[in-house]
């Protein structure tokens, strides 16, 4: 994959931590991401709904509001059915049978690195 493929893919981060959500937003905007965020599942479906150019969600787990990660993904699989899905977590291990097919799940703290590297393999092989 060339360099190029890799570059100005929106994606979309729902952290509810704003150091968390900052930092990470820095280094996918490095990676060459067009990175759109949210505090929470609301947030982030209105900005789904609004961008249907996103390619891929990364949620954490526990969110303020009424829908946590894990139910985000399973309604962002329903309603946009080709969106990658990450979910990550700092306070817990999520099995995949909790996860819609095709997503990933990584603990917090995570290689920023692997889970950028881990994007570009879930995009290039839609």
């Amino acid at each position: 994959m060339s360099s190029s493929t890799k570059k100005n893919i929106p994606v979309l981060v729902v952290e509810d931590e704003p150091l968390l959500r900052m930092d990470l937003v820095d280094n996918l905007e490095d990676a060459g991401f067009i990175v759109f965020d949210a505090a929470n599942a609301q947030a982030a479906i209105d900005i789904l709904v609004e961008h249907g150019e996103i390619r891929l969600v990364m949620t954490d787990v526990d969110m303020p509001g009424g829908m946590d990660g894990i139910r985000l993904a399973a309604y962002v699989r329903d309603k946009w059915p080709p969106l990658k899905i990450i979910v990550v977590s700092g306070y817990r291990q999520v099995s995949m049978d909790e996860l819609p097919s095709e997503s990933r799940f990584f603990s917090k703290p995570y290689d920023p690195r692997r889970l950028i590297r881990s994007m570009h393999e879930m995009l290039a092989a839609a």
